[in-house]
């Protein structure tokens, strides 16, 4: 599907003169490097994500697996062959693909995966309908999700009217139009809106293609409806895998999980929709996430602040997130969280996410650098608010190593954020915020910004010297706004000057 970056995002701030600034510095004597500060947006402010999607995918030519049948079973009857062609039209999968080393699962005709079944039979209920012997039996749950006292993000199942997404309710009490309830007791679903006439559609099974090999090419598909439960993906990646031109909508927990999968590519994927999050990576080394449209996820009512919800998310892992457009998702853009390690996030355009545009938590080494994080963080709920605590635009949390060099931060909840909380030790040491250099960026922090700093627990403060702010500029208005913050104290541009931030910088 081809899209682009919209030419109405492309900032490309002024020209910052040192004349004027609060930062009132002589200049430089020939014996002093001359400092230079950005004065143009990064280069991802001008550049278009290309088509991504399976309209992008090469020709398909080996062994057709035509509409109706079970793919496996083609797998399996086909043991040396390598490539697999999916006809174009609607492929029903009753159980997940496990594909052989080097093989590879395409298409170039429009071939649509789904792991939905059709519900037939409704009966009128008073003023509503219902369908009886649909739902599977129990199974475990897991998940936080927004709403806390009903969870209702923790069940699978999703239904879709006309191709139609509806949204569950947790009681018979709550169905209105648009709705639909699921009783599992009964194995019971229920409509407020007349099915008649209607394709309705839930989908059941939870995974597409599943790790069973590596060096695996997943090319050229649409894959939805798939009922993947929290933190599992509807489509899984391993080691060697390549993820290339895809379309993963309208699925319920990861459109694309990476699982211990080093060396895997996603790449021209369109992934949007998803119920918990639309790329995710799990304990899989050298990875590149590039050239991705991650859009739209987090559809079924995952906690937004905190939990694994919106556009991507990496733990234990490492490689490259580069060239991406993660647009408008229900939760944070890009999370590293927890032992991430060598990780480069790089050249993205990341914008209008409900909580931080990009957060690296409780990890180690990490590039950051080049991206547009636009007018991130204005769509949290529970458990969030206003402050540095609660994230920025770029959102450093209780990590060593980390370089955030040459990015546009913009109209975001806050510029930057930089916490110092205890969150003990991990593979490569106690978890804390050290040798962090915020360098060259843009900052603009308009009237909705509240502000760029620091923030520290009592019991671990970020020590002298942890963290180096240079080079950057920052367009903030009111030069005595209080639009920073350290050591539990807001501060005008002044004040972090004095507190030792910033010495190079400029403001205006």
């Amino acid at each position: 599907m081809a899209r682009g970056f919209r030419s109405a995002s492309v900032v490309v701030l002024a020209v910052f003169l040192v004349a004027g600034c609060s930062d009132d510095k002589a200049a430089p004597t020939a014996n002093e490097p001359k400092v230079e500060i950005p004065t143009a947006a990064p280069a991802a402010a001008s550049a278009k994500l290309g088509p991504t999607g399976p309209a992008t995918a090469a020709k398909c030519v080996g062994v057709a697996i035509p509409v109706g049948v079970e793919p496996q079973d083609v797998l399996d009857a086909n043991p040396a062959a390598k490539t697999f062609c999916f006809s174009k039209g609607l492929h029903r999968i009753k159980r997940a693909l496990r594909p052989v080393d080097g093989s590879t699962l395409a298409s170039s005709e429009g071939a649509v995966l789904t792991g939905s079944v059709q519900l037939t039979g409704w009966q009128a209920d008073g003023n509503r309908w219902v369908v009886r012997g649909v739902l599977p039996v129990a199974y475990k749950l897991k998940g936080k999700c927004e709403d806390e006292k009903t969870n209702p993000c923790q069940r699978g199942e999703q239904v879709f009217v006309d191709g139609v997404h509806l949204t569950r309710v947790m009681s018979l009490e709550q169905l209105k139009p648009g709705t639909f309830y699921g009783d599992y007791e009964a194995s019971a679903v229920y409509l407020a809106d007349d099915p008649a006439g209607k394709a309705v559609e839930m989908s059941s099974t939870p995974t597409a293609i599943q790790v069973s090999a590596n060096d695996v090419t997943v090319r050229g598909l649409t894959i939805e409806h798939f009922a993947s439960l929290p933190q599992g993906g509807a489509l899984e990646a391993g080691d060697g895998w390549k993820v290339i031109a895809n379309e993963v909508r309208w699925n319920h927990g990861v459109g694309v999980m990476v699982i211990q999968g080093d060396g895997a590519t996603v790449s021209g994927n369109t992934v949007a929709d998803n119920g918990q999050l639309g790329i995710g990576q799990y304990n899989s080394a050298d990875v590149k996430i590039t050239g991705n449209l991650v859009t739209r996820n987090n559809t079924d009512g995952f906690w937004i602040a905190d939990w694994e919800s919106g556009g991507i998310k990496s733990t234990r892992s490492s490689g490259e997130v580069s060239g991406n457009d993660i647009v408008a998702n229900r939760g944070i853009g890009m999370w590293s969280d927890i032992a991430e390690y060598d990780r480069m996030i790089v050249g993205n355009r990341i914008r209008d996410n409900a909580a931080d545009g990009i957060r690296y938590e409780i990890s180690y080494q990490a590039t950051i650098s080049g991206n547009v994080v636009e007018s991130n963080g204005f769509g949290t709920g529970r458990g969030s608010g206003p402050s540095l605590w609660d994230g920025g635009g770029i959102n450093v949390n209780t990590s060593a190593g980390v370089k955030v060099i040459g990015n546009l931060i913009k109209g975001n909840r806050n510029g930057i954020a930089l916490q110092s909380r205890t969150r003990g030790d991990g593979p490569r040491g106690l978890y804390v915020l050290a040798d962090v250099v915020i360098e060259a960026n843009q900052v603009v922090m308009d009237e909705q910004t509240a502000s760029t700093g620091v923030v520290e627990n009592k019991e671990s403060p970020a020590k002298d010297g942890a963290i180096r702010f240079s080079r950057n500029s920052y367009r903030i208005g009111d030069q005595q706004a209080q639009r920073f913050a350290y050591r539990g104290e807001t501060m005008t541009w002044e004040q972090w000057q004095a507190a030792g931030f910033d010495k190079d910088s400029v403001t205006g």
